[in-house]
């Protein structure tokens, strides 16, 4: 019998009344369904009072997840699928996107879209398209602190944010490098329209193999945005003698205080996005975030 995994927002009513739907319509069909919360996925904050956690990235993957499974499909919104990816990309689960939520950028289909999306996973007449991920992993010395997956991005700065700090930066085999700015951005092709974006970093496509590290409000002209070989560890030290936080993916993170380090890596588990369809960047692009749209004059007002 074959095997699906459902991902789901259960804080979300609309995903939750979807998820019965669908997992009653694969059943029905003969797939089994191992249907958990994506909450498992959101790592969280750690308490600086208590004891971080020094669990590798592999601790997310849920009980019956594994790498028989046909795939997954995830109900909510982009929060969701940034779970998810820590649920799957461990065990290389593809997964199937729909979106019950607002904007959608990582959404592969719509609630409008569900009956074709499922005869599409039916008939097996999908394709994978993989992403790149990063391990994030906190370090003092030789012991992790903590760890944990990333699709989108690092950030790393002051509290408050609008406080100026100092970073030494070691990127591969490349002479280190000093930053003054309020924090910095380490973000994949894909988080290359998240953070680092609003932040001014350009958009990257999806199949380039480079990671992008970009300043937040840097406080030099020169500090600028800089793409490079994904083949290339990065190691921030903060040169500042205040705790720091580092926020991942919007939904996990710790403090990093002046004797520790991160180490943030290529994972060498991408996340794999089931496409029904081909997947056009640039008209994801237009859609969702208005690039490229033809300019329209202002009409007149005489």
């Amino acid at each position: 019998m074959p095997r699906v995994g459902l991902i789901v927002n259960d804080g979300k009513e609309l995903a939750v009344d979807t998820a019965t739907i669908v997992q009653q319509r694969l059943e029905k069909v003969g797939y089994e369904v191992v249907r958990v919360s994506s909450s498992g996925g959101m790592v969280g904050f750690a308490n600086p009072d208590q004891h971080m956690r020094m669990l590798g990235y592999n601790a997310c993957v849920p009980d019956r997840f594994d790498s028989s499974m046909t795939l997954a499909i995830v109900l909510g919104g982009d929060g969701t699928v940034l779970s998810a990816a820590r649920l799957t990309a461990p065990v290389q689960v593809p997964i199937l996107t729909i979106n019950t939520g607002h904007l959608g950028f990582l959404a592969e289909a719509y609630l409008a879209d569900l009956d074709r999306a499922l005869e599409h996973v039916f008939s097996s007449e999908w394709i994978v398209e993989e992403r790149t991920s990063l391990v994030v992993s906190v370090m003092r010395g030789d012991q992790r602190r903590w760890e944990a997956l990333s699709l989108n991005e690092m950030a790393l700065h002051r509290e408050p944010l609008t406080s100026m700090c100092h970073f030494e930066i070691s990127i591969g085999r490349h002479a280190p490098v000093d930053i003054s700015a309020d924090g910095v951005i380490l973000s994949t092709p894909t988080g290359s329209t998240a953070y680092a974006l609003s932040a001014g970093g350009p958009v990257i496509t999806p199949d380039c193999p480079v990671l992008q590290l970009t300043p937040i409000a840097p406080h030099s002209l020169a500090s600028r945005a800089l793409v490079f070989n994904d083949e290339e560890p990065v190691t921030i030290f903060p040169a500042t003698p205040e705790r720091l936080m580092m926020v991942v993916d919007g939904s996990a993170g710790c403090y990093v205080w002046p004797e520790d380090r991160v180490l943030i890596r290529r994972s060498t588990h991408p996340v794999k996005f089931v496409r029904l369809a081909d997947h056009e960047f640039f008209q994801v692009l237009r859609n969702k975030l208005g690039w490229g749209l033809p300019h329209v004059a202002k009409p007149d007002r005489q």
